[in-house]
């Protein structure tokens, strides 16, 4: 019985050292300004954690860009119908009040986060990946997406953004106030157009920055990491 267990254990030992090594070689390279424990993961661990994180991210961004959208769309219309009832001298206000509604939607449309079209991307080639894929390049494809959606998110915050926004509506305050001396609309358009730019900006999807911090820092679900076996056999 005992040497019936002696062969049991070194089995399993041997076993465990070879999946050891053929998980060790299964490793790769720390991307995405990742370090040593980064490395440490199972890069089909890493495939997943990005893979779930753009999703999740992306998900989130598309959310915020129809739900802009419409509610923009909405204001533009809205800015249109009392055209019908104003009188002719006071409808530049209603004009002027749809056309900013327009600009602060195209942007919306006509460039969507990164992390949108990286996200489908991503899963498009996870889908059809073979055996005989290379996870390595896989991987390094994944976090190039990760660090790109992460910068793409962090410029969507810059200072300039809210710089431009105040002054684009405060602009448009000027000139019905200095062209046509409506003061009143000119100052609501001002200040409830820089409040919708600045809550759009605000509410702009920022996830991938703070996954991209942990992807770095490799604290995300458990590193593989050999195992050492102790035996003690009895004779």
């Amino acid at each position: 019985m005992r040497r019936l267990r002696r062969i049991v254990q070194v089995t399993a030992f041997g076993a465990l050292l070879v999946t050891s090594t053929a998980r060790a070689a299964d490793r790769c390279p720390a991307g995405a300004g990742g370090g040593a424990p980064l490395a440490a993961i199972d890069p089909e661990l890493r495939l997943h954690f990005i893979d779930e994180h753009l999703a999740r991210t992306a998900h989130r961004a598309q959310v915020w860009t129809w739900g802009w959208g419409i509610g923009i769309g909405v204001a533009t219309v809205g800015n249109l119908v009392p055209l019908l009832f104003v009188a002719p001298e006071n409808r530049i206000d209603w004009y002027v009040g749809a056309g900013t509604t327009v600009i602060g939607v195209v942007p919306l449309l006509i460039a969507p986060l990164d992390v949108v079209g990286d996200s489908r991307a991503l899963r498009a080639r996870l889908d059809v990946r073979g055996p005989n894929d290379d996870v390595c390049a896989l991987l390094a494809d994944a976090e190039g997406k990760l660090v790109r959606d992460a910068q793409n998110q962090a410029d969507g915050q810059r200072w300039w953004l809210h710089a431009g926004n105040v002054l684009l509506n405060t602009g448009v305050g000027l000139f019905l106030g200095l062209g046509y001396h409506h003061w009143t609309a000119g100052a609501f358009n001002a200040i409830f157009g820089s409040a919708i730019g600045e809550a759009i900006i605000l509410t702009q999807p920022t996830s991938t920055i703070d996954d991209l911090r942990t992807y770095q820092a490799g604290a995300f679900g458990p590193s593989w990491k050999p195992i050492a076996l102790v035996y003690g056999a009895t004779f």
